[in-house]
C-alpha cells in the first residue's frame, strides 16, 4: 500500500466533503485504540477544526491514558484541535439505574454505552456545526459487523472504512501514532472487564482479513482446521450482523392502495 498517498487521499476527501456539507469541522470520540487514533489525526491534518472527546464510562484504567496521552499529542501537533474529558459513568448509571431489571443483561448495557456516546458525539456536532467522523475499519464495518448500531456505527462520514485494521496499523505507523496505542490489544471499550476484541470475536483482525480475501477469492487447495474454524466465525457473524450493514428496509406500499 503507498501510505503516504493513502493519507494524503483521505484528507482530500474529508476536506472537500466538509467544504460541500457547509459544516464547520469534525467531533471525533477518541478511545485509546489504533482505529479512533489513526481518524482522528487524519481529520486533524485537513486543517479544519476538530473536537476529540474522551468520553470513558467504567473504563479500563490503560484505555482512558492512552486516550488522554493521544489527545495531548494530538492537541500540541495540532493548532486546529479542542479536546473534551466527558466522564459518562454517572449518566449510564442514571440511565441503566431507570431500565427494569429485566432488560439489563450485559449485551445490552454494553450497546447501551456506545449509543451514550453517539448522543454525547451529536450533542457537541449539533451545537458546533460539525460531522461526526465515524472510526470503523472494513472489517468491522463490512466483514463481521462489529459494532453497535445507532452506537458507535451512529456517523456523518467513514474515513477509514475502506482499509483492513492491518492497513490502519500502517497509517499508524506513518502519521507517528504512539507506540502504546500501536502495540495495544484491540477492544470495543464497552466491558468493565477490559476484555478484547479477539476474545469476544474468536478470531484475529488479521485472520478475519484472510477469511474476507478467501470468501472472495477462495484460495486453491484445502483449508487447515484452523483456517476452516475461522472462515465459519467470520460467517457467522456477518449473517448475524447483516441488518447493520444493509440499508433500513422501507415498506414499499403499491400505488393502488394509496390512491
Amino acid at each position: 500500500m503507498k501510505t503516504k498517498k493513502v493519507v494524503d487521499h483521505i484528507v482530500l476527501w474529508l476536506s472537500d466533503y466538509l467544504d460541500k456539507s457547509g459544516l464547520k469541522g469534525f467531533v471525533i470520540g477518541v478511545s485509546g485504540g489504533i482505529d479512533s487514533a489513526v481518524t482522528s489525526c487524519l481529520c486533524a491534518k485537513t486543517g479544519k477544526p476538530v473536537l476529540a472527546l474522551n468520553m470513558p464510562i467504567y473504563q479500563a484504567k490503560d484505555q482512558v491514558s492512552r486516550s488522554f496521552a493521544h489527545n495531548a499529542w494530538l492537541k500540541k501537533k495540532f493548532d486546529n484541535v479542542n479536546t473534551f474529558d466527558m466522564e459518562l459513568s454517572p449518566v449510564f448509571d442514571q440511565i441503566k439505574d431507570s431500565f427494569p431489571e429485566s432488560i439489563q443483561d450485559d449485551m445490552t448495557m454494553a450497546n447501551t454505552r456506545s449509543r451514550l456516546r453517539m448522543l454525547t458525539l451529536y450533542a457537541f456536532a449539533s451545537s458546533h456545526k460539525m460531522l461526526v467522523a465515524g472510526t470503523g475499519n472494513k472489517i468491522e464495518d463490512f466483514g463481521v459487523g462489529f459494532y453497535t448500531k445507532h452506537g458507535d456505527g451512529g456517523v456523518d462520514l467513514s474515513p477509514i472504512a475502506d482499509l483492513t485494521k492491518t492497513q490502519v496499523y500502517d497509517l499508524g505507523k506513518d502519521l507517528g501514532i504512539m507506540e502504546d496505542i500501536l502495540t495495544a490489544h484491540p477492544t470495543d471499550g464497552l466491558w468493565e472487564d477490559n476484555r478484547t476484541d479477539e476474545s469476544q470475536i474468536g478470531a484475529s483482525y488479521a485472520e478475519l482479513e484472510w477469511a474476507m480475501q478467501h470468501l472472495d477469492a477462495p484460495q486453491k487447495g484445502p483449508l487447515n482446521s484452523r483456517q476452516k474454524q475461522v472462515v465459519s466465525i467470520y460467517k457467522k457473524f456477518h449473517m448475524a450482523n447483516k441488518h447493520k450493514m444493509d440499508p433500513i428496509p422501507i415498506c414499499s406500499i403499491p400505488k393502488s392502495l394509496k390512491e
